[in-house]
């Protein structure tokens, strides 16, 4: 089930924006504004035990950036016992409501995938956050890509 709470981004428009990606069976999909003080920024979220994925879209919507981080390198000469990474992350731009609701769905489909798919814990944001990167302006998004995201890369 899908609704919008969004007058110019009703159900039939977002199922269009959302086409070429894997479906979260078994999960609601609902997409709500997100009403802003100083500046839009990114926020969605999946609750398990509703099954349903939430995405909030910038309300009014204006083009704007955000940095992602993707993953994370230890930072050399610290010692095995110590916690101290360098973040890698690619700073975008989000043009249209589109390319926000495309890369919010991506990231909270990866939650759904880690924990129904694979029956792993849901929280891990770096690699959510890589999959949505590596994949929202892509036509087709599998299953496969998922996987992809998940294998670690030497950077």
């Amino acid at each position: 089930m899908l609704t919008s709470d969004l007058p110019n981004l009703p159900p039939a428009i977002v199922m269009q924006h959302l086409d070429g990606l894997p479906p979260a069976t078994g999960y609601s999909l609902h997409v709500k504004p997100l009403r802003y003080r100083d500046r839009p920024h990114l926020s969605a979220w999946t609750d398990f035990e509703e099954r349903s994925i939430t995405l909030q879209v910038p309300d009014p919507f204006f083009p704007f950036g955000e940095v992602i981080p993707y993953a994370a390198k230890r930072r050399p000469g610290t010692g095995s016992r110590s916690f101290r990474f360098i973040w890698l992350s690619e700073g975008i731009t989000f043009r249209d409501p589109c390319e926000v609701l495309r890369f919010l769905y991506l990231h909270e489909w990866m939650h759904w995938f880690l924990k129904e798919r694979l029956g792993r814990k849901s929280h891990a944001e770096t690699a959510c956050d890589r999959f949505a990167l590596r994949n929202y302006t892509l036509s087709v998004v599998s299953e496969e890509h998922a996987h992809e995201a998940l294998r670690r890369r030497r950077h």
